[in-house]
């Protein structure tokens, strides 16, 4: 009955003959059977309990060293490793072993199976060196005893194969795995379920080394051998859902969900039909599929899915197994897309709870507990507790894996993230280039995860000013999406920005405009039109108008952002701040000071509430309210937020970030503007020596000449004031457009040092055309306009005179 799996009859049959007979050898039989019967049926505690009653009966009739009993505790650790009790299972398996050295040759073919058995629970319990030498024990005996084709000696070979693949070395993975499939090929019938397994096995190893056609074609060859067994036998049909499993997997990880979603759904429909509502294998699927939904950002489907799972789960196993932790860590991870932050911190402290009782301290799913607190912590802005948490996983990686695993990889990268958050550029970037060149030597030179991994060391070097640098690997995240990423995929959109940004930042606007509006296409056709990434992507754009003079163009895009962001965020989010800002900069261009002020006031206010003192992105407030109350001649105050500005780029990872340079040359022109001339020059000087050690934009360095020509003509050294202003004069008009209005500031600083040296002609030209550029791009009440049209009319009154 067992053999053909009439359980429940069996069952029936055994309990009749129990009542009937008083043979301890009989009894003993029955209990051992019973056993059997609840094993199969995934009935552990049941099973655990009848072994117990076989066992205690051989313990009162049988010597202690006799080979029945190391049966009966290899069935006992059997169960015990089942509900994931993995020292109970140890303790038995070892028992056999003992009674099997005492009774038997050390190298006894029964030997070798106790190896084998007490491996597998170092491999559950994560110690793959200590299962690696248990199984090569095994794999030692069977060479000595049987001959090489022997299916025992494949299966050894199947089982080191598995524990390399466990700790990602995929070559040493495959080397064994296709050992056991060539002696399987010898001496298997082609149709036998053990082939299917080990084409199962090489398919995985392919799997995981992004060959997924590879991988397809060997789940497949596995499948059509199991599909030939399910005409032949009927009750192996559950078999079929773990290769459609497989099947679902390569094509969710290939990016093809639908597809993906087909297998799972199969394999599903076949559970379903043939298995007991609460069996452990139907919350497999269920958390399968809810896997994939949560792929597709369908949150309410995953969380049912991983809920049904995590029901069955709390039904049929014990209250501290580990795949209920798996099961309330998916639920967390659902919460956490669904952005219900205390719920999903709730589910990973369930799954983190079960962890430490059940499993060493280093197995690798306790990493990826305290990896997800991590997390969790991480978006909540607490730090230093993220970074413990991240800490304390990537030291149980580092223990428990080889140090080119992909999760190690991972774990650094985290590290990097928060120490990016805290503006410890230094440490993030050791950490991201860590974690990049571990992923360099494992993945695919065209894998996403590489292209994420240049991406976030480019956006480090940008924020420390290496415009260079970060270009280059923009460019190396930028061509790798080109290869993989479809043409209206948003993350392409992401890496185009990222481009534009950088551009923009290079002082290459017609290249950064490009950018940003490839960017803008992808995002207009791919996203909700109420999506946030397009209000990165009108600030991008509004930017390069902005720097380009385009003000009413800047401020249409400007807007855009803001109200999008307005319409969807809480009012006291970061990125409200940076649109403020960006509405500030507009008004105070245009010489709407009130305006400006007002709008860079909301933008600092947001920014007390999301950032530590000193965070980086306070200095471009700090310097809007230098400009602001510079225009509105409120030196004291100017001067004052300069210098605030200044302590931020003094932090020893952005000393060498071009707008320290720029932020001296504030500081000195602010105190030309108050009358102090010499201390003026040396901040210049100070921020022309700071950009010869630094990359840095030119217009910036044109900016400094013209600061530098306007403290000279104040100290009456007109012709040193000439030539710096003559040298930003060539930067601007090689690099803006010719009616730019950065353009009429030099212009007009040329015209009033060419009238103190009574060039008066000169004078006059450079003066007509700051006032052409200010009243082609500037409200005609603009404070600059008006100053230009009075040093042109206090020209003309000199010429006139002499």
């Amino acid at each position: 009955m067992i053999t053909v799996g009439d359980f429940n009859q069996a069952e029936e049959i055994y309990n009749r003959l129990l009542e009937n007979i008083c043979s301890d050898d009989d009894r003993i039989h029955i209990y051992h059977q019973l056993g059997l019967l609840s094993a199969g049926q995934d009935q552990y505690t049941d099973a655990a309990t009848f072994y117990e009653k076989s066992l205690e009966i051989k313990q009162k009739t049988l010597p202690e060293d006799h080979l029945s009993l190391a049966t009966s505790y290899n069935n006992l650790g059997g169960v015990y490793q089942k509900k994931g009790e993995y020292l109970k299972a140890h303790e038995f398996y070892e028992k056999a072993l003992q009674i099997k050295m005492k009774t038997v040759d050390a190298n006894d073919l029964a030997c070798a199976t106790s190896y084998n058995n007490i491996g597998s629970v170092y491999y559950d319990m994560a110690d793959y060196s200590k299962t690696i030498e248990l199984y090569n024990k095994a794999l030692q005996i069977f060479e000595t005893h049987l001959p090489r084709n022997h299916p025992s000696v494949a299966t050894s070979y199947s089982n080191l194969g598995g524990v390399y693949y466990k700790i990602s070395d995929y070559p040493m993975a495959r080397k064994f795995y296709e050992t056991a499939h060539k002696i399987f090929e010898n001496v298997l019938l082609p149709n036998h379920t053990d082939l299917a397994t080990s084409y199962s096995n090489i398919g995985r190893v392919y799997h995981k080394l992004d060959q997924y056609p590879k991988a397809l074609e060997l789940y497949e060859k596995a499948l059509t051998i199991l599909k030939i067994r399910e005409k032949a036998l009927h009750w192996n049909l559950t078999d079929l859902a773990t290769y459609y499993n497989n099947i679902g997997t390569v094509y969710s990880d290939s990016g093809d969900l639908a597809k993906a979603l087909e297998f799972h759904q199969n394999a599903l429909k076949i559970r379903e039909k043939a298995l007991d509502p609460n069996h452990p294998n139907l919350a497999s699927s269920y958390n399968n599929i809810g896997e994939l939904y949560q792929q597709m950002s369908d949150h309410s489907k995953a969380l049912e899915f991983y809920e049904k799972a995590c029901e069955i789960r709390e039904k049929s196993l014990p209250a501290n197994h580990p795949d209920l932790a798996t099961s309330y860590n998916n639920i967390g991870e659902v919460y956490q897309s669904m952005h219900r932050d205390d719920k999903a911190l709730q589910s990973y402290q369930k799954a983190l709870n079960i962890r430490e009782t059940a499993l060493p301290s280093n197995h690798p799913s306790l990493a990826t507990s305290y990896n997800n607190m991590g997390q969790i912590f991480y978006i909540k802005r607490e730090y230093q507790k993220a970074l413990r948490f991240y800490k304390i996983a990537c030291q149980i990686l580092e223990t428990a894996s080889p140090t080119n695993s992909r999760d190690i990889a991972a774990s650094y990268n985290n590290i990097g993230e928060v120490y990016y958050s805290v503006n410890n550029y230094c440490k993030a970037l050791e950490f991201y280039k860590t974690a990049c060149e571990i992923r360099e030597k494992t993945l695919q030179p065209n894998h996403p995860t590489l292209a994420e991994s240049y991406n976030n060391i480019g956006v480090v070097y940008n924020d420390i000013g290496d415009y260079q640098n970060a270009l280059e690997f923009f460019k190396k995240s930028h061509k790798i999406r080109e290869k993989t990423l479809c043409q209206n995929d948003p993350n392409l959109a992401d890496s185009y920005s990222t481009i534009g940004e950088i551009s923009k930042d290079l002082g290459d606007y017609t290249l950064a405009l490009e950018y940003y509006v490839k960017a803008l296409e992808i995002r207009g056709n791919a996203l909700s039109p109420n999506h946030l990434d397009l209000a990165t992507s009108y600030s991008g754009i509004g930017h390069v108008y902005n720097n380009m003079a385009d003000y009413p163009k800047a401020l249409e895009f400007y807007r855009k952002a803001l109200e999008l962001r307005e319409a969807n965020l809480p009012a006291d989010n970061k990125d409200l701040a940076t649109s403020y800002n960006n509405i500030a900069s507009h008004y105070h261009a245009m010489g709407n000071y009130e305006k400006a002020h007002n709008a860079v006031l909301k933008a600092f206010k947001i920014q007390q509430k999301n950032f530590p003192e000193g965070h980086q992105d306070f200095a471009s407030t700090y310097n809007l309210f230098g400009k602001i109350y510079r225009s509105m001649k409120d030196y004291s105050r100017a001067l004052h937020y300069f210098k605030e500005c200044l302590m931020i780029f003094q932090q020893p990872e952005l000393k060498t970030h071009p707008s320290r340079a720029i932020t001296y040359s504030n500081i000195g022109d602010v105190i030309q503007l108050m009358g102090h001339y010499e201390m003026a020059f040396s901040f210049h000087r100070k921020a022309l020596k700071i950009q010869d050690n630094t990359q840095y934009n030119s217009l910036e360095s044109s900016m400094i000449y013209t600061n530098l020509g306007e403290t000279c003509r104040e100290m009456k050294d007109y012709s040193t004031a000439i030539t710096y202003l003559q040298r930003a004069l060539q930067i601007r008009e090689n690099k803006l457009p010719k009616n730019h209005p950065d353009l009429a500031v030099t212009y007009h600083s040329l015209a009033k040092s060419y009238i103190a040296t009574r060039q008066y002609d000169m004078a006059m030209k450079n003066a007509q055309q700051a006032v052409d550029i200010a009243k082609e791009k500037l409200p005609s009440n603009h404070p600059h306009l008006l100053e230009y049209r009075n040093t042109s009319e206090q020209l003309r009154d000199l010429m006139n005179a002499f």
